[in-house]
């Protein structure tokens, strides 16, 4: 079944399904993309690892809290005899990374593969102050705004710090950005309501080859479908954090008891 949100459907920013939802956007809109663009030029993933902070206690894997330690007292001391053999400790946890693998898109010129095109799509980590993949991030950012490659980042999360822009733009919950090389430091934005379709986007190439377009309401409805996610998602319940406005969540209720979720 699609989805019953006409644009991005909020509900899959739930972590247990954002990374599979993030490497499937990627794979779709890499397969796009060499639908269009072989054979002058052809678009590949781009891994990266990063890290998310878990806890371990009792072989169980659970979200770390910042600054609190959860213990428990020990067994009493073995006896043999009059003679204590074990020295009872203070069990605790201790705070473990959890690798998660995201993936980009390059687009690249056949043969000599110069790069053209980056196109990054946000994580939650790279929405978060203080992690490392965010200020990794924001230095890959940086770099390629000052490099000779076009640069696309698409922005389907409405939680975490947006990417800085210059100027004030409509407020939205997701966005996407398309950063051109002759036309910096000029930047293309495109707002997008919780209501409203995903948009249909240039993709650049290189001098005066026509540009690639990847209709992104189509990509992320077919993500959907092959991804199986309305088998995993209850829309019962809540819209996941961060909390809609009043006005979105009136709207979402409206949407969902329309179509009996």
């Amino acid at each position: 079944m699609p989805s019953p949100f006409p644009g991005m459907d909020p509900y899959i920013e739930q972590s247990r399904l954002w990374v599979d939802f993030h490497s499937n956007l990627a794979s779709e809109i890499q397969a796009e993309l060499n639908r269009q663009i072989r054979p002058v030029y052809f678009a590949r993933l781009t891994p990266y690892t990063t890290y998310e902070a878990i806890e371990l206690f009792r072989s169980r894997r659970q979200a770390i809290r910042p600054d609190v330690g959860v213990m428990r007292e020990a067994a009493a001391p073995y006896y043999a005899g009059d003679v204590a053999v074990l020295d009872p400790p203070i069990e605790n946890e201790i705070s473990m990374d959890d690798l998660l693998d995201f993936l980009g898109v390059e687009i690249l010129r056949s043969g000599d593969e110069q790069l053209i095109t980056a196109i990054e799509i946000l994580s939650p980590v790279n929405k978060r102050p203080g992690h490392d993949a965010h200020w990794d991030y924001r230095r890959k950012r940086r770099d390629l705004l000052h490099s000779d490659v076009h640069f696309l980042e698409i922005d389907l999360l409405r939680g975490g710090e947006r990417s800085p822009l210059e100027r004030p733009v409509p407020v939205a919950p997701y966005y996407v950005s398309l950063s051109r090389v002759g036309q910096r430091p000029f930047i293309s934005v495109w707002p997008i309501s919780l209501s409203s379709r995903l948009p249909t986007i240039p993709v650049p190439l290189a001098g005066a080859d026509p540009d690639a377009i990847l209709n992104l309401g189509q990509i992320v409805a077919s993500v959907y479908e092959r991804g199986g996610y309305d088998a995993q998602i209850d829309y019962r319940q809540p819209v996941p954090p961060p909390a809609l406005t009043d006005e979105e969540a009136a709207w979402v209720d409206r949407l969902l008891n329309r179509q009996n979720h």
